[in-house]
């Protein structure tokens, strides 16, 4: 049950024949006269991004680029769990897990790869749910289950103590795997915490003035931008259909928040990311049929965080251990505030970026790479 079996990506010419002709055959809806983005993703553009993932998007050289990393799934807790590890030429290289969100995927970080592994063995792994690693049945939207996964996987590769690095939902992974297992982690790094979506508006009084713009972020996604959150952690089967049966409904999906959450200098997600990198996640979500698996995942997570916070004063506080040091990177885009994301100043390196948003591996990985590089460099022995 431990075996980890090499994998490669190698998605049927059936398929690929089948999602140009899904994407020929789409019933376009009607746009209401004089509308943009505010309702939604604007009909012209989803138009012509479209015809380019028919006619222009070349899946294979993309399949190949992921497929150039070695790949490999393992079982856990009856799990597929699907990962790149990426070794580094340097013998004193520190183990380095990096973990995507949502509607992210092991895609999010082939840029940041090249510019780590000097200095880190690179452990990547598909979340449950999530693209590679299909899901194999309910409960994976629990965070505490998925970090325990995570760590099993670290041991079976041998990496007694490793970084770890995320943002959104692989930032709580991150986070959990620090508190359950802080003998093991040496260090957390994570990008873009922010204030909980359902939670109150952010006030702005006593804020520095970056700070404010944050809020200011935080609390008109709160009110106008919670759309699909809240779908997806109310009624994920009734989305699914739609996911799973129409490849422009999954690029939507996703390329709407490319849009609203990456740096507020680019008017278009290509703009942030390149329209291939966009794509290749789209499609590894259509290929794999995840973007509704996603979803149920989704929900449990916020089911789980929600019971979570209602009896989070039940329990007389336990004694935990020190937790390993930890560091926050915030690029432009993000909504973080400090003394909410860190209210017991426990975050060793806070760092703020002016440019960048909630996909830094795909949006600024030089930035990244330098700020993972240079918090974990602090930590070693001199």
């Amino acid at each position: 049950m431990n075996e980890i079996r090499p994998f490669r990506i190698e998605i049927a010419q059936a398929d690929v024949d089948e999602l140009r002709r899904r994407l020929a055959r789409t019933r376009w809806p009607v746009e209401v006269a004089g509308t943009g983005w505010e309702r939604g993703v604007p009909l012209p553009y989803l138009n012509e991004l479209t015809a380019y993932w028919r006619d222009g998007f070349d899946w294979r050289a993309r399949e190949a680029e992921l497929n150039a990393h070695p790949q490999f799934v393992t079982t856990v807790d009856g799990q597929d769990l699907h990962f790149l590890h990426v070794r580094s030429a340097n013998p004193d290289a520190t183990p380095l897990l990096l973990v995507h969100g949502w509607p992210s995927s092991v895609v999010e970080f082939l840029d940041l790869i090249p510019l780590l592994t000097d200095e880190f063995h690179l452990v990547v792994p598909s979340l449950p749910g999530f693209g590679l690693s299909p899901l194999s049945g309910p409960g994976w939207g629990n965070l505490f289950r998925v970090a325990g996964a995570v760590a099993e996987l670290m041991t079976r590769l041998g990496y007694d103590r490793f970084a770890a690095q995320g943002g959104d939902v692989g930032a709580g992974v991150v986070g959990l795997l620090a508190m359950l297992h802080p003998d093991r982690v040496v260090g957390t790094h994570v990008n873009g915490p922010a204030p909980y979506p359902f939670g109150p508006p952010v006030e702005p009084d006593g804020l520095s003035d970056a700070e404010k713009v944050r809020a200011e972020r935080f609390n008109t996604f709160r009110e106008d931008g919670i759309g699909y959150l809240a779908l997806q952690s109310t009624r994920p089967q009734t989305l699914a259909y739609a996911l799973a049966d129409s490849p422009v409904e999954q690029l939507a999906w996703i390329a709407e928040k490319f849009r609203e959450w990456t740096d507020p200098a680019a008017e278009l997600p290509e703009d942030a990311v390149g329209r291939d990198r966009l794509l290749t996640n789209v499609s590894l979500y259509w290929f794999t049929g995840t973007g509704a698996t996603a979803a149920h995942v989704v929900y449990e997570g916020m089911q789980a965080f929600r019971q979570f916070m209602a009896t989070a004063g039940d329990a007389a506080p336990a004694e935990t251990p020190t937790p390993p040091p930890g560091a926050v990177a915030v690029f432009a885009a993000d909504t973080s505030i400090r003394h909410l994301v860190d209210p017991m100043g426990t975050v060793v390196r806070w760092t703020e970026f002016d440019r960048g948003g909630h996909f830094a591996a795909l949006e600024a990985p030089d930035l990244l790479a330098a700020d993972v590089k240079e918090f974990f460099a602090s930590l070693r022995p001199r």
